[in-house]
This record gives structure tokens, sequence and C-alpha cells, in this order.
């Protein structure tokens, strides 16, 4: 099972989700937007990634300034939480594919775990 934590509206997210489909690879796609991944969720994605969950934020969003988090020094723990709450501000999109995980910007990060 491949999943992909997607954004409709993202143009990146539905290129990423193209390209699953376009494999003929069994798609679970998770609407991270209506359908919020717990904070212990976010962390799992985050070990699968590899990286600090800092990494995974959207620092250009709007939220993200009125929640002064660039003035903050969060925890991965914290930084999950944040997401959980604020779900905009999780980098699209996100897939995870036989237990690797890949944010796909650029797609190739994505078609690499594949």
């Amino acid at each position: 099972m491949t999943k992909i934590y997607h954004n409709p509206r993202c143009s990146k997210s539905r290129a990423a989700l193209a390209e699953l489909e376009s494999r003929d690879l069994q798609i679970k796609v998770i609407k991270y937007i209506d359908d919020t991944p717990s904070a212990d969720e976010i962390l799992e994605v985050i070990q699968l990634l590899g990286m600090p969950a800092g990494d995974i934020v959207r620092s250009g969003e709007a939220r993200y300034k009125e929640l002064k988090l660039a003035e903050q020094s969060l925890s991965d723990e914290q930084w999950a939480q944040v997401l959980a709450d604020n779900p905009i501000l999780i980098e699209r999109p996100i897939v995870i594919h036989n237990d690797k995980a890949a944010i796909g910007r650029p797609l190739e990060n994505i078609t690499a775990i594949l």
C-alpha cells in the first residue's frame, strides 16, 4: 500500500497523485486538511522521512506567521502537535511506499522511493 498525504488544491500534490496512479499502485489518499493526522502519525512520517519535523513545515503560510513559529525553537514532538492542530502547515505532498517516505518537491523525490 502506498500512501499520499494529498491536498487536491496543490498542483504538486495533484502531479504526485497522477504519477502514483500511472504506476498502477494500490494507493491510499489521505486528504490531510480534512482528515488530519494525529501528532503521533506525524511523528511516524517524520521518522520515515529521516529529517527534523521543522523541515516539513510550510513557513510561507500566513498561519505560520500568525503563530510566530519562526521565533520559536520547537522539538519534533512540539512541531508534530503544531502540525496536527494546523494541517495547512504540512508540506505537500508526502508519499510513503514500502517503509520509505519522500516529500514530492520535486516529483523525482517520490519516484526515487517507488
